[in-house]
């Protein structure tokens, strides 16, 4: 292709993109009058040269382009978002800042997700979430609103102007009651005891993002959209997911060797919502273990010889 109709595909795109804000690959490639491998690798060339940027989430298996500036764009298209994801969509839209450690599990997970539209930063040692349009200095204004915290209604001495008025002893007597004697300890100020304050575990919350990270990547390389996140730990992870049509239950441990009672506690959590379940860990499956699921994989029953 002649570079002046390489360039003139690039403003094609560029143009597409500016009138119509974040798009995907399928709509560029009709715009561009090409197909989809010519047009992927135009959008690659823009976005090595910053003129384009990419989403994370996903629409089905596509991500969506945008020009820098006008990601809020995306705002329309997440609606696509599924279970706990679009709930803490709804509540950092809502909130516009969102306490991490206020949060349960799951929404500080899924929040980790968003990388859209959930940013973070980070003030007074705690771990905030900002709606993505929605400058990080704004936080400072709305804190007491996000944290809860009662307003300051303490009044400075100086502001008060005290109007003294001498009561005679013997009414003095009756409001107040006798003088008691007064200890020099007593008026000593007390030292105040500082509580140490916690310091967050970094380490163990990256582990553990780094773990989720990689058990969704894994699923959804394998096909399984996921439909919601039921629970999350340091230990294992609870998902829902569908595949092929068929909803079903992922129990993923964090730990390169199962136990009898893992597969045992997999079964009774996959149970409760009457779905089927597949289990994933970080290591192989002992060979004892193995052994044990295909067995009870061609068992038809077990009955009691009466």
């Amino acid at each position: 292709m002649p570079i002046n109709d390489a360039e003139a595909v690039k403003k094609r795109i560029l143009n597409f993109l500016e009138r119509n804000g974040a798009s995907l690959p399928v709509h560029i490639a009709k715009e561009a009058g090409m197909d989809m491998i010519f047009t992927s690798a135009f959008l690659s060339e823009l976005i090595s040269h910053d003129k384009i940027k990419v989403s994370d989430m996903k629409i089905g298996t596509s991500p969506l382009y945008f020009i820098p500036g006008n990601e809020s764009g995306l705002e329309k298209f997440s609606d696509y978002l599924k279970g706990k994801e679009r709930e803490a969509f709804n509540i950092l839209k809502k909130e516009n800042f969102l306490e991490d450690q206020r949060q349960e599990p799951a929404i500080r997970i899924a929040l980790r997700s968003l990388k859209d539209f959930a940013k973070p930063f980070e003030k007074d040692g705690k771990l905030i979430w900002r709606y993505y349009l929605i400058n990080e200095d704004k936080y400072i204004t709305s804190q007491e609103k996000v944290l809860g915290a009662k307003p300051d209604i303490s009044i400075k001495k100086e502001e008060v102007i005290k109007e003294e008025i001498e009561i005679p002893e013997v009414y003095r007597l009756e409001i107040e009651g006798p003088k008691a004697e007064i200890h020099e300890e007593e008026i000593r100020p007390k030292k105040k005891v500082q509580k140490k304050k916690s310091i967050p575990k970094k380490a163990s919350k990256e582990k553990s993002d780094k773990f989720f990270n990689k058990v969704k990547e894994f699923i959804i390389k394998n096909g399984f959209e996921i439909l919601d996140i039921l629970s999350f730990n340091k230990k294992d992870l609870l998902l829902k997911v569908k595949k092929d049509e068929n909803e079903s239950i992922i129990v993923a441990y964090n730990k390169k060797k199962i136990s009898e009672k893992d597969l045992l506690d997999a079964y009774k959590k996959a149970a409760t919502y009457g779905l089927n379940y597949s289990v994933f860990s970080l290591g192989e499956t002992p060979k004892k273990m193995k052994g044990l699921i295909d067995a009870m994989k061609k068992m038809d029953s077990f009955e009691k010889i009466e």
